[in-house]
């Protein structure tokens, strides 16, 4: 299955709990870090819901 890469471009301080957590489960902590993750509907949807945080860099 094909793999995209997400990266954390903003932080999550003063961010509502739900917004963290997805940001957590996409395994992410830090602006500037990036992950390699499974594409699937369930991640873009993820990725979605924080998408003013993070951004796909590579597909």
């Amino acid at each position: 299955m094909a793999k995209i890469v997400v990266k954390q471009v903003r932080s999550v301080i003063g961010r509502p709990t739900a917004q963290r957590k997805v940001v957590a489960a996409l395994g992410l902590g830090r602006i500037g870090k990036t992950r390699e993750i499974e594409d699937c509907p369930a991640v873009r949807g993820m990725v979605a819901k924080v998408s003013h945080l993070v951004e796909i860099v590579g597909e």
